[in-house]
């Protein structure tokens, strides 16, 4: 019912919008059917952003574009099946291959010209999901996407914060995303996710791709010590 109506709406919209408003909202809905509560931590740049993401479950994607709005960077696996794939371009996704080192170039200038096209991009370096409490190092192959000379485009981490039910809802090791999904789905109380907005990084975290994965994921890494020395001091005030 939800894709019977927003597939005309996303037609009827495409000839007189520059960024289709529908697949956003449609990606929202989707999150709030699937009980998703979001809140928000910190200030979203409102000008064109980079966001460098943490990855944790499909529902960062209805998440994080119910609140900016942001198109994807997504891995070619998820081409394979042609209706999620025509789905996801509905969104402006960019789908790139990294284990095609010959053709990381094109897969740069690719999302060069998303950032620009679109206004919002989001990428989540980790380039897999992990369990939503420990970070995994973050690839830096299409960063090179922006530098210095790109002030105009904001470079943002942000860091998806599932709190204590990270572990239930991780997509980690062999599990297949359709007994995920279905995992997911079948819980019976909402969802409470935080997105953290962290500081835009500044110029000398974005000289090269390297010190841009490095600033980002260090900016991350200090939010979540941060968050675990709150709550081991709030444990020691309860003890």
């Amino acid at each position: 019912m939800l894709l019977a109506t927003c597939v005309p709406a996303y037609y009827l919209l495409a000839p007189v919008t520059k960024r289709n408003p529908v697949p956003p909202f449609f990606l929202k809905l989707v999150g709030v059917v699937s009980g998703l509560r979001v809140a928000v931590k910190g200030t979203r740049s409102l000008s064109n952003t980079f966001f460098l993401a943490t990855h944790v479950s499909w529902l960062d994607i209805p998440a994080l574009s119910g609140v900016t709005r942001t198109a994807f960077v997504a891995h070619d696996g998820l081409a394979g099946f042609a209706p999620l794939r025509w789905l996801c371009a509905l969104n402006d996704t960019i789908f790139i291959a990294r284990h095609r080192r010959s053709t990381v170039s094109a897969q740069v200038e690719q999302v060069r010209q998303a950032l620009r096209e679109t206004g919002a991009l989001t990428i989540f370096p980790e380039g897999t999901t992990s369990d939503g409490v420990t970070l995994l190092p973050f690839k830096s192959s299409l960063l090179s996407a922006i530098g210095t000379e790109d002030a105009d485009i904001a470079a943002q981490p942000v860091w998806i914060d599932y709190g204590s039910d990270a572990a239930e809802i991780a997509w980690i090791g062999d599990e297949p995303g359709l007994d995920n999904a279905l995992r997911i789905l079948a819980r019976t109380k909402p969802l409470r996710v935080t997105l953290h907005f962290l500081k835009p990084l500044d110029e000398a975290d974005r000289r090269d791709r390297k010190a841009l994965a490095r600033g980002a994921q260090d900016a991350i890494g200090q939010a979540l010590k941060n968050r675990g020395e709150c709550g081991k001091r709030q444990a020691s005030r309860i003890g």
